[in-house]
């Protein structure tokens, strides 16, 4: 297998493997994280505050789906660690920012329920970058 091919400390899982099975965890987180939104937002709760909640759900959920799986190294050991958690930290806060600016001001300018839509394509479009960032630097 060529180093171009693979990920991680030593050698990890083939980029098709890696890719899959980030598409499958941030399927769930994306969809876990939408239903919080919109159940907290439909009870009342502020869309900033909802969709951070949401966020949060998700990202506790994906943390440890792509350490464990996604990002493990090819004998099978995790990639988590407090260097990783750290920087899975704060790369969240950067993408929690983007999408709660973004989901706030669609909700000011449209609707709650235009917001409840355009949420999980907006953390979906975020997550193209997230791979990235999760790749390159939070779990090498």
């Amino acid at each position: 297998m060529s180093s171009k091919s693979t990920i991680g400390v030593g050698g990890g899982h083939p980029l098709w493997k890696q890719i899959m099975t980030f598409g499958l965890v941030g399927g769930a987180q994306i969809l876990f994280d939408s239903l919080m939104f919109v159940l907290l937002t439909f009870m009342g709760v502020s869309v900033p505050v909802g969709n951070l909640i949401g966020r949060i759900s998700g990202a506790c959920l994906g943390y440890w789906l792509n350490g464990r799986y996604t990002f493990a190294q090819a004998d099978g050991d995790s990639a988590l660690s407090r260097k990783a958690l750290f920087r899975f930290i704060v790369s969240w806060i950067a993408t929690s920012l983007i999408s709660t600016g973004l989901v706030t001001a669609l909700a000011s300018a449209k609707t709650l329920e235009f917001a409840w839509i355009a949420k999980p394509v907006m953390d979906g479009l975020l997550a193209v970058a997230g791979f990235v960032i999760l790749k390159k630097w939070v779990y090498r």
